[in-house]
C-alpha cells in the first residue's frame, strides 16, 4: 500500500462494531473489505448507513429540486422543499465549517445559518448575472433558481467539511424521539415547549383578531404569555439545558415579533413598503437591475433577490415573507446574544443580555418594518458568536467575521455603515488603551487585568477588518450599484452641521435624542410643523408664481397646528389610581423616559464596575470593551449630529449597540442589586420583566392614559399612518380607472403615509404630500382613512413625526369632490 493509502487508512473513522480496516462477515458468511477514507461505515456498511450523514442530505437536495420542478407538486409539499434548499441543506452543510471557527453546536448551527443566507443571496446574484450574458433576460424563475441553488449546494456537498463526528448526533431522529416518552428528555423540554406553543398561538391569534376588528385582549394574553416564559428560563436557567434555554428565546423573540408583523391583512410599517415595492419590480420582470432604479433601498439583495427565491421556490404568499419568514429568521438574534455573551459570561448574564435585547422597544415595534436590516442584524449577530469564540484559531474567526461583514454589506447599507463606524472607532480606541498601559507600566504601576488575557492580550479587530469593509460597501454602492447617493447627502449635511457651514447647524435632529444621556436639540411639534411651512413656501416660490400651486392667499387662510397624538382612556385600574391623587398619564410617561435613562445608566456603571469593581459580572473580552466604546461613540455622533439622527434613527443604533453592550447592561443590573444577597437574583429579574411589561405596552394597556400602540390596538399614531385599509385600497383602484387614458397622465398628490400605503397601485406620477402650501392646482388630492374620519395628517420632518389638523376646507373652496367613502376622499 502506498504512503497516501497507508495515512488514508489511518485517518479512516472505524466501521461501526469492527476495528478500522478489518473484514466485516456478511449474511452469506462471506467477508468483505470496509473501504478506507472518509465514506468508511457508509458505502462499506449496511444500506441504512448510505441514508445518512452527508449521503443522505445530498439526496434530500436532489428530491426537493425534483419537487420543485414538477408541476403538480401540492403546494405544502413545494414550501418544504423550497425552504429546505434555501435554508435547510445550506444550514446542514455549512456546519462542518462552522466548527472551525466557532465551539459547541449550538454556535455552529447558528453560524450556519448566517452562511446559508449569504449562500442564497450569492446564488440569486450569480443567476441574475451569468443567465442575461448567455441570452436569458428573466433570469429569476423557479427552473433557473431551483437549477443553481442544487447545483451550488452539491458542489458545496463536495468540498465543504463535514460536521466532525465528536459533535455528530450520537443517535439518530428517529431513536431520540421515541426516548421522549420514556423519560429520557432534555430537562425543561416539556414546560418550555408548551408553554411556547400557547405563546405561539396568542401570538398569532391576536393579531389576527385586531385585524377583523375586535379587541387587543388576546394580544395582551400573548405578551403577558411571553413574560411567562421568559421568567421560567430564568427562574429554572440551573436546571434546564442550553438547548431548552436557547429555544425558550427563539420562541418568545418569535412570539413577540408577530405581534407587531401580523398586523394588517396588507403589508403594515414604514419602510417595508418601500421595500416591498422594490421587491416586485424585481419578482415582476424576474430580473434585479438596480440601474433602472438606482435607490440605496434597490441595491438591498435583502429585500429583492432573498425574497425572490423565496417566493419563486415556495408556495408562501409573497407580503408573507416580508410578514412572518423574515421575522422568523430575525427571532435567531436574541439567542445569537445569549450564545456570544455565554462565551464570556455566566449563564444568567446571558440570559439578562437576550432580556436586554428583546425588551428594547424598537426591537418588536419597528424591526419587522425593516426587511433589510432584519437579515442584516442576523448576520451581524453571528459576527459576535465568532468575535467572543475564543476556543477556535484567530485565523479561521476573521475569516468567517469578514464573510459576515460582507453579507451584510449586500443586505443592508446603513448597518453597513455603523459597523464599519463602531470598527473604527474600537481600533482607535485599543491603539489608546494600549498607549496608556504602555506608559503606566514604564511608571511602575501594575495592575491586575480585568479583562480575559490582561492588557496585553491580542485584539480580535484590527485595521485591515476596518478597511476591508469600509471598502465592499463604498465599491458596493459606488461602482457596482451607483447608490451612494444618500451617503454623500448624509455626509455633506453632517459635515455643514459640524462647520456650521450654510446654516446647517441650526437644524434639529430627531426627537429619540431626547432620551439620550448625550443630550440633542429639543423642538416642539408646533416649531417644526411652522419651520417646514416656511420652507415649502421658499421651495414653491417660483412655481408658484407661474400657477402651479394655489395662491399663497388663499392658502394663509386655512392656517394648520400641531396637535398631540390621543391617549388611551383610563381603564377601572387607571381610574382606580387616578381617584388615589396619582397622575396616570404623567405616571407612564415618567416610566418610559425612565426606562430609557435607567438603561443608559446601567450600561455606564455595567462598564466601570466590570473594568474597576471587585465583583463583577463577568469578565470581558477586550475586544468587547473596544466595540462598547465605538457603539457608544456611534451613539453620541448620531444624538450631537442632527442630520446623522434624521438618516439613521439613534434608537436603531441602540438596538444595534445592544449586540455589543447587552452583557454590560446585565453586569450593571447585577452590580445595583448585589447588596440584597440570596434575593439579588429575584430582583433583578423582576426589575427586567417589568421593564419589559411596561415597554412592550401591557401596563399602559391595562392603565390607559398612554397613546395606543400599533401591536395591541386599532388606533393610535403606528396605526393611523402605517395601517392600510380596504377603503383606501378601492379609492385607488377608482382613481387608476379615471386617470388611465388621460394623456398625459395626470398628477396625483396624497398625504405621505397614504401614498406610502398605496405606493404600488398608484402608477402614474405622484407626489407624497398634502400640507396646504404644496397643493399644486392640477393635480388629483387622494386622502387616507385617518385624514377622512379625525381630520388629521402625520408627516416627517427632521426624523420626527408631526400630526396636525387638516383644513379640508382649503380643498373644499379650490377642488370639486369626485369620490368619497367612509375611508377614503377624491378631489379634482
Amino acid at each position: 500500500m502506498s504512503a497516501l493509502g497507508t495515512r488514508a487508512a489511518k485517518s479512516a473513522p472505524p466501521a461501526t462494531g469492527t476495528p478500522s480496516g478489518r473484514s466485516t462477515p456478511t449474511r452469506s458468511g462471506s467477508r468483505r473489505r470496509a473501504l478506507p477514507g472518509p465514506l468508511t461505515g457508509r458505502l462499506g456498511g449496511p444500506p441504512s448507513e448510505l441514508l445518512r450523514g452527508r449521503p443522505a442530505l445530498l439526496l434530500s437536495v436532489g428530491l426537493a429540486c425534483v419537487l420543485e420542478q414538477l408541476s403538480g407538486t401540492p403546494g405544502l409539499l413545494r414550501t418544504l422543499a423550497g425552504l429546505w434548499l434555501l435554508f435547510g441543506a445550506p444550514t446542514a452543510l455549512w456546519r462542518g465549517t462552522a466548527a472551525k471557527a466557532v465551539s459547541g453546536r449550538d454556535a455552529n448551527l447558528l453560524l450556519a445559518v448566517g452562511l446559508a443566507v449569504i449562500t442564497d443571496l450569492v446564488t440569486a446574484l450569480g443567476v441574475n448575472t451569468l443567465l442575461p450574458r448567455f441570452g436569458d433576460a428573466h433570469p429569476l424563475t423557479r427552473t433557473a433558481l431551483t437549477g443553481a441553488t442544487t447545483l451550488v449546494l452539491i458542489v458545496l456537498g463536495t468540498v465543504l467539511p463535514e460536521e466532525p463526528r465528536a459533535q455528530a448526533p450520537p443517535r439518530r431522529l428517529v431513536e431520540r424521539l421515541a426516548a421522549l416518552p420514556t423519560g429520557r428528555r432534555p430537562p425543561g423540554l416539556l414546560p418550555v415547549a408548551g408553554l411556547g406553543a400557547l405563546t405561539l398561538l396568542l401570538s398569532v391569534a391576536g393579531p389576527i383578531r385586531l385585524n377583523n376588528g375586535h379587541r387587543g385582549t388576546v394580544s395582551v394574553l400573548a405578551l403577558v404569555a411571553i413574560a411567562a416564559l421568559l421568567l421560567l428560563l430564568l427562574l429554572r436557567r440551573r436546571r434546564y439545558s442550553p438547548a431548552v434555554l436557547q429555544s425558550g428565546l427563539f420562541v418568545a423573540a418569535a412570539g413577540l415579533l408577530l405581534l407587531n408583523s401580523l398586523r394588517g391583512w396588507y403589508l403594515t410599517g414604514h419602510d417595508i413598503q418601500r421595500e416591498y415595492e422594490y421587491f416586485r419590480l424585481t419578482l415582476g420582470g424576474s430580473l434585479w437591475n438596480v440601474s433602472t432604479y438606482p435607490d440605496a433601498y434597490n441595491a438591498c439583495l435583502s429585500i429583492t433577490l432573498l425574497p425572490v427565491s423565496v417566493v419563486r421556490l415556495t408556495s408562501i404568499q409573497d407580503i408573507y415573507v416580508f410578514k412572518f419568514v423574515l421575522p422568523v429568521l430575525f427571532a435567531l438574534t436574541p439567542v445569537m446574544v445569549f450564545r456570544s455573551v455565554r462565551n464570556v459570561a455566566p449563564q444568567l448574564v446571558a440570559l439578562l443580555s437576550a432580556l436586554y435585547f428583546m425588551a428594547f422597544p424598537t426591537f418588536f415595534t419597528d424591526m419587522t418594518f425593516l426587511g433589510r436590516q432584519e437579515v442584516a442584524f442576523v448576520l451581524l449577530g453571528c459576527a459576535l458568536l465568532v468575535l467572543t469564540d475564543a476556543g477556535r484559531p484567530l485565523r479561521a474567526r476573521r475569516i468567517a467575521f469578514c464573510v459576515l461583514l460582507g453579507g451584510i454589506v449586500l443586505s443592508h447599507y446603513s448597518t453597513t455603515y455603523v459597523v464599519v463606524a463602531v470598527l473604527g472607532i474600537a481600533v482607535g480606541t485599543d491603539l489608546l488603551w494600549r498607549l496608556i498601559s504602555r506608559l503606566a507600566e514604564r511608571r511602575g504601576r501594575r495592575r491586575r487585568p480585568r479583562i480575559v488575557g490582561g492588557p496585553h492580550a491580542r485584539s480580535f479587530i484590527t485595521w485591515w477588518m476596518v478597511l476591508l469593509p469600509a471598502a465592499a460597501a463604498l465599491l458596493w454602492a459606488g461602482p457596482v450599484t451607483h447608490t451612494s447617493g444618500q451617503l454623500h447627502n448624509t455626509l455633506s449635511a453632517a459635515y455643514q452641521q459640524l462647520t456650521h457651514l450654510g446654516g446647517g447647524g441650526g437644524k434639529s435632529g430627531s426627537s429619540d435624542t431626547r432620551y439620550s444621556l448625550f443630550g440633542g436639540n429639543q423642538v416642539s411639534p408646533q416649531q417644526r410643523l411652522a419651520a417646514y411651512q416656511q420652507q415649502t413656501i421658499t421651495q414653491t416660490a417660483q412655481q408658484r408664481a407661474a400657477g402651479a400651486y394655489l395662491p399663497l392667499k388663499t392658502v394663509e387662510a386655512y392656517p394648520v397646528t400641531a396637535i398631540a397624538p390621543p391617549n388611551l382612556p383610563l381603564t377601572w385600574a387607571g381610574q382606580a389610581l387616578k381617584a388615589t391623587g396619582l397622575d396616570v398619564v404623567g405616571l407612564n410617561g415618567m416610566l418610559r423616559q425612565g426606562a430609557a435613562t435607567l438603561l443608559q445608566l446601567l450600561l455606564l456603571l455595567g462598564v466601570v464596575v466590570t473594568l474597576r469593581a471587585r465583583r463583577r459580572g463577568f469578565r470581558p473580552l477586550r475586544d468587547q470593551i473596544t466595540l462598547t466604546a465605538g457603539a457608544l461613540g456611534v451613539i453620541a455622533l448620531l444624538t450631537v449630529v442632527p442630520q446623522l439622527s434624521v438618516d439613521y434613527s439613534v434608537l436603531r443604533a441602540f438596538q444595534q449597540g445592544l449586540f455589543f453592550f447587552a452583557p454590560f447592561i446585565a453586569a450593571g443590573t447585577l452590580w445595583v442589586v448585589r447588596f440584597a444577597g440570596r434575593r439579588a437574583v429575584p430582583i433583578a429579574c423582576a426589575l427586567v420583566l417589568g421593564l419589559f411589561l411596561d415597554l412592550t405596552g401591557v401596563v399602559p394597556q391595562l392603565l390607559g392614559g398612554y397613546p395606543a400602540q400599533l401591536q395591541l390596538n386599532n388606533a393610535g399614531q403606528y396605526y393611523d399612518i402605517y395601517y392600510p385599509t380596504t377603503e383606501e385600497r378601492l379609492a385607488a383602484y377608482r382613481l387608476e380607472q379615471d386617470i388611465a387614458d388621460q394623456k398625459p397622465v395626470p398628477v396625483v398628490q396624497a398625504e405621505s403615509y397614504t401614498f406610502g400605503r398605496l405606493q404600488t397601485l398608484i402608477t402614474g406620477p405622484a407626489i407624497g404630500d398634502v400640507f396646504p402650501t404644496e397643493l399644486g392646482t392640477n393635480p388629483y388630492v387622494l386622502l387616507g382613512s385617518t385624514t377622512v374620519r379625525s381630520g388629521e395628517v402625520t408627516f416627517s420632518y427632521q426624523g420626527d413625526l408631526v400630526t396636525y389638523r387638516y383644513p379640508k376646507g382649503l380643498l373644499d373652496s379650490t377642488k370639486n369632490e369626485i369620490y368619497s367613502s367612509e375611508g377614503a376622499e377624491i378631489y379634482k
